[in-house]
């Protein structure tokens, strides 16, 4: 209750000053008539003022504190692309199909315009990359998820991920693969089924990655030319990237 208590109090204070206010125009001009149509005319007035402040304004207000929490967001993905997601996703792409023809469209991406990034995101479930990895890097992606562990449970303490579900269900999906191997006690003796199960778990993680990574260096390409030519220059789907600038 105590907390409603300011609010009572302003109000009431607010209609005692509107009364007295309207009182003193009595006393001054003494007409009636005209403080009625006055109060007519700006009780007339209000809805338009209600629409105005709590629907326009607001939601304009709303938008400008959203984006302001995606831009903060993306501050962090990059982190996350430094330390796992890029790494990852050479993983996960050295041993998945379907990657000649996405990676001659990715070696274009610093010509894109806004709309390639969207068009190209839409087109990613038509690419059948079924990952495929071998029994002893199985191993290898559970050390290295084992390793980044931390790292990823401090990302999920952020809440500015509330505003971003793409990003959180990506932290989701390798928590969840990051479990799945952590749980079995030999990767190199898995049956036909469970190595089905665990792929279509990297399959989840490979999509959301590659989503992501698209929709962070539209960001960069759009607000951080210098950031975004490093992230050209460690392209994990580009064998031929390299951070030393030759020419």
């Amino acid at each position: 209750m105590k907390q409603y208590s300011w609010k009572i109090w302003l109000s009431l204070s607010l209609i005692w000053l509107s009364g007295f206010l309207y009182l003193v125009n009595y006393l001054i001009f003494k007409d009636v008539n005209y403080m009625a149509r006055l109060f007519l005319a700006q009780l007339g007035f209000l809805p338009l003022s209600v629409l105005l402040v709590t629907i326009i304004i607001n939601q304009l207000l709303s938008v400008h504190a959203k984006r302001s929490k995606l831009a903060k967001l993306n501050m962090v993905i990059g982190p996350f692309f430094s330390e796992v997601g890029l790494e990852l996703l050479k993983m996960i792409s050295a041993g998945a199909g379907g990657q000649e023809t996405f990676r001659s469209k990715i070696k274009t991406i610093n010509v894109w315009p806004e709309q390639e990034f969207l068009d190209f995101k839409k087109s990613l479930p038509g690419y059948d990359f079924a990952p495929a990895i071998d029994p002893e890097d199985w191993e290898t992606l559970r050390a290295f998820l084992l390793a980044k562990r931390d790292f990823l449970l401090r990302l999920l303490e952020n809440p500015n991920l509330l505003e971003h579900d793409t990003f959180s269900n990506l932290l989701l999906a390798v928590f969840h693969l990051t479990e799945e191997l952590t749980l079995r006690q030999g990767l190199s003796r898995l049956s036909a089924p469970d190595r089905a199960h665990l792929a279509g778990d990297l399959q989840r993680v490979y999509l959301l990655l590659i989503g992501q990574w698209l929709d962070y260096m539209q960001h960069l390409k759009a607000n951080y030319p210098f950031l975004f030519s490093l992230a050209l220059r460690t392209n994990p789907f580009d064998p031929g990237a390299a951070v030393e600038i030759s020419e």
